[in-house]
Parts: C-alpha cells; structure tokens; sequence
C-alpha cells in the first residue's frame, strides 16, 4: 500500500518552531518531488513549500519565506519541513503530497499530487 505519513505537529506558541516530517511506505521518494500544503479552517488548501526529487529546486510561498525551509533525506525516505517564527495565521492541517514529472512551482501553485497523506495539525496560539 502506497502512503505518505506526516507527523510533527501540536501547539506552539507565537515564534515557535516546529519540524514536520513525511515518510513515505510502501514506494520510495526519490523519483518523485514532495510538497506540504496546508488547510486553514473556511480556506482553501495552498501550497507551502515543494522541492524536486534531486533537491536541486525549491518553491516557498510567498507567506512563509524565511520561516519555512523544505528539506529531504532519501536514505530515510523523509522530507522535512522547519517551521520558524510561527504565527497565528500558520494554523492549518498541513499535508504533503508526492508528484513526479512536474517543477516544484506548477506543484505548489497547483496544487498538485498523486499521493497524499492525512495531515498534520499545527495550531498556532498563545
């Protein structure tokens, strides 16, 4: 069965940090780029960060450059992703998603996927 399992998330509060990770199991990751995309409550799902299957490219939002930073170890079949300075609007369920054969902005811009995990929940509060 093919699944990508984030975890890392919980409360923190204002300029906090949290590391997200997103193992993949029963496929390995290194053909395909990763991203995380988050899901605030009445928003729609947009893509954070993404990064290519030879981590030679990267995409952050603009909302989260500087803050965030999309990382991978294919030996552990991981992609990580450290969160700075949290905010409030940071709270949302974020999710990351495999997809190969595309660049790393038409997957965040697009919202795009082939596989998908269940998400994580990060609440951002004092």
């Amino acid at each position: 069965q093919l699944q990508l399992v984030e975890s890392g998330g919980g409360l923190v509060q204002p300029g906090g940090s949290l590391r997200l990770s997103c193992v993949a199991a029963g496929f390995t990751l290194t053909a395909y780029s990763i991203g995380w995309f988050r899901q605030a409550p009445g928003k729609e799902r947009e893509g954070v960060s993404c990064i290519s299957s030879n981590s030679k490219s990267t995409y952050y939002a603009d909302s989260v450059k500087g803050r965030f930073t999309i990382s991978r170890d294919d030996a552990k079949n991981t992609v990580f992703l450290q969160i700075n300075s949290l905010k409030p609007e940071d709270t949302a369920i974020y999710y990351c998603a495999a997809l190969g054969g595309s660049t790393v902005q038409a997957m965040c811009v697009g919202n795009l996927g082939s596989y998908w995990g269940q998400g994580t929940q990060v609440t951002v509060s004092s």
